[in-house]
């Protein structure tokens, strides 16, 4: 059964950081390209970042382009998303996703190309 489970949200004053996780199982995380999305009140899903199977080409959304990274564990079969400078419009529920390519090399990371996908973690900015 796969599973991915994301932590580490919660409630932050603007210019605060936190540190997302996403804790997988039941495929092969090490082949994957993952992702992070957000999706904000009224709003729809959008891409935040993503990061190769073997780490080596990075991705951002210009809105947290400079603030926020993307690193994975494949070891810990876990990605993570430290987000600094946290801003109020940074406020939305965050999501993992597994991409449906292996060693997928593109750069494209939208929500028809995810395979798999987290229950998603609260993240609220306040001003």
């Amino acid at each position: 059964q796969v599973q991915l489970v994301e932590s580490g949200g919660g409630s932050v004053q603007a210019e605060g950081s936190l540190r997302l996780s996403c804790a997988t199982s039941g495929f092969t995380f090490q082949f994957y390209p993952m992702a992070w999305f957000r999706q904000a009140p009224g709003k729809e899903r959008e891409f935040v970042a993503a990061i190769s199977w073997n780490s080596n080409r990075l991705y951002y959304g210009d809105s947290v382009e400079g603030r926020f990274t993307i690193s994975r564990d494949n070891s810990k079969r876990t990605v993570y998303l430290q987000m600094n400078s946290l801003k109020p419009d940074d406020t939305a529920v965050y999501y993992c996703a597994a991409h449906r390519e292996s060693f997928y090399s593109g750069s494209l990371f939208d929500n028809n190309g995810m395979r798999y996908w987290g229950k998603g973690t609260l993240v609220t900015v306040s001003s």
